[in-house]
Protein backbone atom coordinates (compact mmCIF):
# COMPACT_ATOMS: atom_id res chain seq x y z
CA UNK A 1 0.00 0.00 0.00
CA UNK A 2 1.61 3.28 -0.97
CA UNK A 3 2.22 6.32 1.56
CA UNK A 4 -0.92 8.14 0.47
CA UNK A 5 -3.42 5.55 0.51
CA UNK A 6 -2.42 4.51 4.84
CA UNK A 7 -4.59 6.06 7.21
CA UNK A 8 -2.80 8.90 8.69
CA UNK A 9 -3.68 8.49 12.89
CA UNK A 10 -2.00 11.50 15.49
CA UNK A 11 -2.16 9.11 19.10
CA UNK A 12 -3.22 11.74 22.16
CA UNK A 13 -2.46 10.30 25.58
CA UNK A 14 -1.12 11.60 28.71
CA UNK A 15 0.56 8.15 29.63
CA UNK A 16 3.75 7.52 27.57
CA UNK A 17 3.87 3.69 27.83
CA UNK A 18 0.16 3.49 26.73
CA UNK A 19 0.64 6.15 23.71
CA UNK A 20 3.81 4.37 22.70
CA UNK A 21 2.05 0.67 22.75
CA UNK A 22 -0.77 2.29 21.11
CA UNK A 23 2.28 3.74 17.97
CA UNK A 24 3.69 0.32 17.81
CA UNK A 25 0.57 -1.80 17.27
CA UNK A 26 -1.09 0.69 14.82
CA UNK A 27 2.44 1.44 12.79
CA UNK A 28 2.34 -2.66 12.49
CA UNK A 29 -0.81 -2.77 11.29
CA UNK A 30 -1.64 -2.82 7.36
CA UNK A 31 -3.29 0.16 6.25
CA UNK A 32 -2.32 2.48 9.20
CA UNK A 33 0.49 4.74 10.01
CA UNK A 34 0.82 6.91 12.97
CA UNK A 35 1.96 10.37 12.06
CA UNK A 36 2.01 12.55 15.10
CA UNK A 37 1.68 12.05 19.33
CA UNK A 38 0.91 14.21 21.46
CA UNK A 39 0.50 13.90 25.59
CA UNK A 40 -1.89 17.01 26.67
CA UNK A 41 -4.30 18.73 24.89
CA UNK A 42 -2.64 21.58 23.70
CA UNK A 43 -0.26 19.48 21.74
CA UNK A 44 -2.87 17.42 20.36
CA UNK A 45 -4.33 20.82 19.16
CA UNK A 46 -0.77 21.79 18.04
CA UNK A 47 0.14 18.48 16.30
CA UNK A 48 -3.12 18.45 14.23
CA UNK A 49 -2.69 22.20 12.63
CA UNK A 50 0.76 20.20 11.82
CA UNK A 51 0.53 17.09 10.36
CA UNK A 52 -3.66 17.08 10.03
CA UNK A 53 -3.97 13.32 10.73
CA UNK A 54 -7.08 11.53 9.39
CA UNK A 55 -7.90 10.05 12.70
CA UNK A 56 -7.19 11.31 15.73
CA UNK A 57 -7.21 8.71 18.83
CA UNK A 58 -8.03 10.97 22.07
CA UNK A 59 -7.92 10.33 26.01
CA UNK A 60 -10.34 12.52 27.65
CA UNK A 61 -8.14 13.13 31.20
CA UNK A 62 -4.60 14.63 30.17
CA UNK A 63 -3.18 17.50 31.48
CA UNK A 64 -3.41 21.36 30.25
CA UNK A 65 -6.35 20.84 28.08
CA UNK A 66 -8.49 17.71 28.28
CA UNK A 67 -9.43 15.79 25.12
CA UNK A 68 -13.14 17.00 25.17
CA UNK A 69 -11.38 20.97 24.68
CA UNK A 70 -9.04 19.89 22.33
CA UNK A 71 -11.70 17.90 20.12
CA UNK A 72 -13.71 21.12 20.55
CA UNK A 73 -10.97 23.48 19.52
CA UNK A 74 -9.70 21.14 16.45
CA UNK A 75 -13.15 20.87 15.49
CA UNK A 76 -13.98 24.65 15.16
CA UNK A 77 -11.38 24.98 12.33
CA UNK A 78 -11.15 21.67 11.67
CA UNK A 79 -14.76 20.53 10.79
CA UNK A 80 -14.67 17.28 9.50
CA UNK A 81 -11.91 16.08 11.40
CA UNK A 82 -12.42 12.86 12.71
CA UNK A 83 -12.13 11.42 16.51
CA UNK A 84 -12.19 8.40 18.51
CA UNK A 85 -11.81 8.59 22.05
CA UNK A 86 -10.11 6.25 23.89
CA UNK A 87 -10.32 6.19 27.71
CA UNK A 88 -10.82 3.95 30.85
CA UNK A 89 -13.59 6.30 31.64
CA UNK A 90 -17.32 5.03 30.68
CA UNK A 91 -19.91 7.27 32.83
CA UNK A 92 -22.46 8.42 30.70
CA UNK A 93 -21.37 12.07 31.12
CA UNK A 94 -17.91 11.73 29.78
CA UNK A 95 -19.44 9.69 27.10
CA UNK A 96 -22.12 12.38 25.96
CA UNK A 97 -19.61 15.09 26.29
CA UNK A 98 -17.17 13.64 23.96
CA UNK A 99 -19.76 12.45 21.33
CA UNK A 100 -21.83 15.96 21.63
CA UNK A 101 -18.30 17.38 20.60
CA UNK A 102 -17.79 15.58 17.91
CA UNK A 103 -16.00 12.25 18.46
CA UNK A 104 -17.76 9.30 15.83
CA UNK A 105 -16.22 6.81 18.37
CA UNK A 106 -15.78 6.17 22.14
CA UNK A 107 -14.10 3.03 23.13
CA UNK A 108 -12.51 1.55 26.20
CA UNK A 109 -8.91 1.12 26.98
CA UNK A 110 -9.76 -2.30 27.75
CA UNK A 111 -10.75 -3.53 24.27
CA UNK A 112 -9.24 -5.92 21.85
CA UNK A 113 -7.27 -4.42 19.41
CA UNK A 114 -9.06 -5.83 16.51
CA UNK A 115 -12.10 -3.65 17.86
CA UNK A 116 -9.47 -0.44 17.72
CA UNK A 117 -8.92 -1.59 14.36
CA UNK A 118 -11.96 -1.70 13.55
CA UNK A 119 -13.25 1.61 14.65
CA UNK A 120 -10.43 3.03 12.92
CA UNK A 121 -11.63 2.07 9.76
CA UNK A 122 -14.74 2.13 10.28
CA UNK A 123 -14.36 6.22 11.42
CA UNK A 124 -12.35 6.78 8.47
CA UNK A 125 -15.01 5.64 6.00
CA UNK A 126 -16.90 7.86 7.95
CA UNK A 127 -18.94 5.84 10.04
CA UNK A 128 -19.73 6.11 13.51
CA UNK A 129 -18.09 2.93 16.47
CA UNK A 130 -20.19 2.77 19.52
CA UNK A 131 -19.61 -0.86 21.19
CA UNK A 132 -22.86 -2.07 23.21
CA UNK A 133 -21.23 -1.55 26.75
CA UNK A 134 -20.82 2.13 25.54
CA UNK A 135 -24.21 2.13 23.92
CA UNK A 136 -26.23 0.89 27.19
CA UNK A 137 -24.17 3.87 29.28
CA UNK A 138 -25.77 6.66 27.10
CA UNK A 139 -28.78 5.50 25.29
CA UNK A 140 -31.21 7.56 27.67
CA UNK A 141 -29.07 10.27 27.65
CA UNK A 142 -28.41 10.80 24.12
CA UNK A 143 -29.66 14.46 22.13
CA UNK A 144 -26.79 14.56 20.13
CA UNK A 145 -26.07 14.61 16.06
CA UNK A 146 -27.24 10.63 15.84
CA UNK A 147 -29.69 10.56 13.16
CA UNK A 148 -33.11 8.85 13.95
CA UNK A 149 -32.20 5.52 12.76
CA UNK A 150 -28.85 5.46 14.95
CA UNK A 151 -30.73 6.41 17.63
CA UNK A 152 -33.55 2.79 17.15
CA UNK A 153 -30.00 1.07 16.82
CA UNK A 154 -28.79 2.23 19.88
CA UNK A 155 -31.42 1.79 21.87
CA UNK A 156 -32.31 -1.67 20.42
CA UNK A 157 -29.02 -2.68 21.16
CA UNK A 158 -28.54 -1.43 25.00
CA UNK A 159 -31.99 -3.58 25.37
CA UNK A 160 -29.84 -6.54 24.79
CA UNK A 161 -30.94 -7.35 21.29
CA UNK A 162 -28.64 -8.88 18.92
CA UNK A 163 -27.85 -7.72 15.20
CA UNK A 164 -30.49 -9.70 13.62
CA UNK A 165 -32.83 -9.44 15.87
CA UNK A 166 -32.20 -5.22 15.90
CA UNK A 167 -32.33 -5.86 11.94
CA UNK A 168 -35.55 -7.60 11.68
CA UNK A 169 -37.01 -5.16 13.94
CA UNK A 170 -35.69 -1.96 11.99
CA UNK A 171 -36.56 -3.81 8.32
CA UNK A 172 -33.33 -3.96 7.50
CA UNK A 173 -30.31 -5.95 6.85
CA UNK A 174 -28.16 -7.70 9.22
CA UNK A 175 -24.94 -6.04 7.59
CA UNK A 176 -26.28 -2.58 7.07
CA UNK A 177 -26.90 -3.22 11.74
CA UNK A 178 -23.41 -4.16 11.80
CA UNK A 179 -22.60 -0.69 9.98
CA UNK A 180 -24.20 1.40 12.60
CA UNK A 181 -22.61 -0.75 15.73
CA UNK A 182 -19.60 -3.50 14.83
Amino acid sequence: MSPSNLIRVMVVDDHAIMRAGLVSMIDREPGMTVVAEAGNGIQAVEGFHRHKPDITLMDLRMPLMDGVEAIESIRKEFHKSRFIVLTTYDGDEDIYRALEVGAQAYLLKGMARSDLFAAIRAVHSGLRYIPSVVAKSITSRVRSDLTKRELDVLKLLAAGRSNKEIAASLKTTEGTVKSYVI
